[in-house]
């Protein structure tokens, strides 16, 4: 006879195999509800904590960056303007290798929650394909005719060192349509000027924000605003263990600092800046409240 308190303990059974159950879901998922949840994807956020004071949250999606079952790095991706908010990562000591031979690739869930958890290769077949997933994020399409923009990195594969690491950037979900003499140009030699810092001067694990802020520009495709076009682009670091015999101009600048750059043709110089004035100038830029702050406790170790 099936008694009450039997059913008590199939209750609470049938409850821990839900929960565990939901645990695996979220341990495995590209689109996730908290970056902290998710196995080893808080590992790319300085005291697992993301970027806090985004506005309109309920609107942006968490992905888990996943590449052959592993998590890589984190996005805040906006699937109405087609871009990131912001990557996430750890600095990996590189060469600043650049390599251009990996397909590009786009996140199966934010399509649909059925969809792989790892980001995959873009169909070879016709741009039919695209449509299935093409209203919750950007397509090869949206960058096909628009010459005078490149896709520029959140997260560079120059800032990574293994191989796996490296083609994981190369997801649609990680890129912004940057102005080609900024991609070129200021962009690309900041990134290399961090590189360089990172990999001479920071000791321990060097964690990475990198974002956009966008005016309402937006590339166009048959007639539909598809990509927003950032109005500035920025980046700070996060290195608590660093060389305290670093040059004074160097050593200043650990163990956190910042950087916005104008995505334009001119005036589109990098400015480099503490992180709170960087914090400050984004407040006014972005739908954020005023709390918003880019890595817990402004990287200042707990003591």
């Amino acid at each position: 006879m099936v008694t009450v308190k039997h059913l008590s303990i199939y209750s609470s059974l049938s409850l821990a195999v839900l929960l565990i159950l939901g645990c695996m879901r979220e341990s495995q998922a590209g689109v996730v509800e908290d970056f902290n949840h998710v196995e080893r994807c808080k590992d790319s956020l300085y005291m697992g904590t993301p970027p806090r004071g985004y506005l309109l949250s309920n609107f942006l999606k968490k992905l888990c960056q996943r590449y052959e079952d592993k998590p890589r790095f984190v996005t805040l991706y906006d699937p109405h303007k087609h871009i990131p908010v912001y990557s996430a990562y750890t600095f990996k000591k590189s060469d600043g290798e650049k390599r251009v031979d990996f397909p590009w690739m786009f996140e199966p869930q934010l399509a649909s929650e059925k969809g792989s958890s790892n980001m995959e290769p873009f169909p070879q077949s016709s741009s039919h394909m695209h449509m299935n997933f093409e209203d919750s994020q950007a397509v090869l399409e949206d960058y096909a005719d628009v010459v005078q923009y490149e896709r520029g990195h959140l997260n560079p594969d120059e800032h990574q060192a293994d191989p796996l690491d490296k083609a994981s950037t190369y997801t649609l979900t990680n890129v912004v349509p940057q102005i080609r003499e900024f991609n070129i140009g200021p962009w690309a030699e900041h990134e290399d000027l961090i590189r360089k810092r990172l990999n001479n001067y920071c000791r321990g694990k060097a964690y990475v924000v990198t974002g956009v802020t966008t005016s309402g520009n937006m590339i166009r495709r048959d007639n539909l605003d598809r990509v927003a076009i950032p109005e500035y682009m920025w980046s700070a670091y996060c290195c608590t263990d660093y060389d305290q015999n670093a040059p004074y101009f160097l050593r200043y600048k650990f163990p956190v600092f910042g950087a916005y750059g104008l995505n334009d043709r001119v005036n589109n110089h990098l400015v480099e800046v503490p992180v709170k004035n960087l914090e400050k100038f984004l407040r006014g830029r972005m739908d954020v409240d005023k709390n918003f702050q880019i890595f817990y406790n402004d990287c200042v170790p707990d003591s």
